[in-house]
């Protein structure tokens, strides 16, 4: 394929561009040396580390590295060569800041770092600003306009790689956010969807015990009159007896409906895929009404099958309301994934009073100052009785992937938990386990 008219004239006009330039050996070499070696360390702070390296290797200069920290949206020293570690995540002075052209701040020569234009159309990167960072060099009282234009040059070099490393890091992330959303999806949905089979088995006995119902009707017209009486009173004790049972199912797929419903917008937002995390639609709800009782009645069945009391005795919920903030989906799946793993683990153990009980017990505790002066938290626990975790697995529980040796005969993901601790702490709350009498006790607190 013949090369385009466009590649073409921008190799001139590059030829064109370094020949005004005029770079030195030394200045050409430290470049080149640049770019090898953002290539081939791995790791974003060596880049940083070269970056401020350079100008002290080729011209005796030093320099600092400012880059701007997202999480705090500041800039906060990275590099330096004369800095000392500890005086890493500094700002800049205040009297530093970002310009369109380099400028001259004491002994200093700033510049500017700024991203590349065309990976800032990307919309994982996109932000109000193209800055990146600032790089200062000094001492710079006598450099000339020629050094200042290849300092000016090599600080673009460093804005687009760096660029190109954010670029990366923040694609590597969303990978993984994506595929950490479909084991989501997989755990919250599509395992727990499949009890459909069962509500629509038992609908479809229910429907065909009508249809025998209905033939036998029409059989009994032909019947003599004083036996016919007597055997409509008994099918149709019966027919209401399955016309109870279809409403009863028909409750539990609507039920389990609204509940998918839920699930899946929470979990397939859109503004998860474009940030590539969870995101958060909160609001103002009661969390017991609103989040825990709708998912205890989904397991409520499922417990008494599995001869698993609910002792909300135990518990102590007050009777007042509680009125939190949060995102009533992502909070429904906590309590479900708890509710999931009670299902699973809770056996049988001996009270203080020497009787053999099986039972899960749910509550809140008001938590004073738990975040700071006047921050209250709210601790929600879910309780249930068997042997305690061991002390090894206590530390990895909430690992992504991680099963303990008591789950080892037991169907599971080891995904649950990690869930769990991930939606928690986008509400700024934290999850934990302690080891209680008579079993074991999972909580979330959060801010109130």
């Amino acid at each position: 394929m013949a090369i385009s008219e466009h590649i073409i004239k921008r190799i001139q006009d590059k030829k064109t561009d370094y020949t005004k330039y005029g770079f030195t050996r030394v200045e050409s070499n430290a470049l080149k040396t640049f770019f090898d070696l953002a290539q081939e360390f791995e790791h974003i702070k060596d880049v940083y580390q070269v970056s401020a390296a350079i100008p002290k290797a080729f011209f005796n200069l030093n320099a600092r590295l400012y880059v701007v920290d997202p999480m705090k949206d500041r800039l906060a020293l990275v590099s330096s060569t004369q800095d000392k570690e500890e005086d890493l995540g500094v700002p800049p002075p205040g009297e530093m800041k970002a310009a369109d052209d380099p400028y001259f701040m004491n002994a200093s020569m700033v510049l500017t770092i700024r991203g590349n234009q065309v990976l800032l159309e990307h919309p994982s990167l996109s932000n109000d600003d193209d800055l990146i960072g600032i790089l200062e060099v000094y001492p710079c009282k006598n450099l000339d306009r020629h050094q200042a234009l290849f300092f000016q040059k090599y600080a673009n070099r460093i804005g687009f790689s760096l660029h190109m490393r954010f670029l990366l890091k923040k694609n590597t992330e969303h990978i993984k956010f994506i595929q950490s959303l479909v084991t989501d999806v997989e755990h919250n949905v599509i395992v727990p969807n499949m009890i459909f089979k069962l509500f629509l088995r038992r609908l479809g006995g229910k429907i065909s015990k009508n249809k025998e119902i209905e033939m036998l009707l029409r059989q009994l017209t032909s019947a003599p009159e004083s036996k016919l009486k007597a055997e409509v009173a008994s099918l149709l004790r019966e027919l209401a007896e399955v016309n109870r049972g279809l409403r009863e199912e028909f409750t539990n797929i609507q039920k389990h409906y609204h509940n998918t419903s839920l699930f899946l917008e929470t979990l397939l937002r859109r503004s998860h895929f474009d940030e590539g995390r969870l995101t958060l639609r909160t609001k103002a709800c009661n969390m017991k009404k609103a989040v825990l009782l709708p998912q205890l009645e989904r397991f409520a069945g499922r417990f008494a099958e599995n001869g698993i009391s609910i002792d909300d005795e135990y518990s102590g919920i007050p009777d007042e309301d509680t009125i939190s903030v949060v995102d009533i989906g992502l909070m429904a799946q906590v309590y479900a994934n708890l509710f999931s793993n009670a299902l699973k683990y809770t056996e049988e153990v001996t009270t203080e009073k020497g009787e053999r009980k099986k039972y899960m017990a749910y509550g809140r505790q008001w938590l004073k100052d738990y975040f700071g002066l006047g921050k209250d938290g709210v601790k929600y626990n879910v309780f249930t009785t068997g042997p305690h975790i061991s002390s090894e697995d206590q530390a990895h529980i909430f690992e992504e992937g991680f099963r303990g040796s008591r789950a080892s005969k037991t169907p599971g993901t080891g995904h649950g938990l990690t869930f769990v601790k991930n939606a928690v702490e986008i509400h700024g709350g934290v999850a934990g386990y302690e080891a209680t009498q008579s079993g074991n006790n999972f909580y979330f607190i959060m801010p109130q």
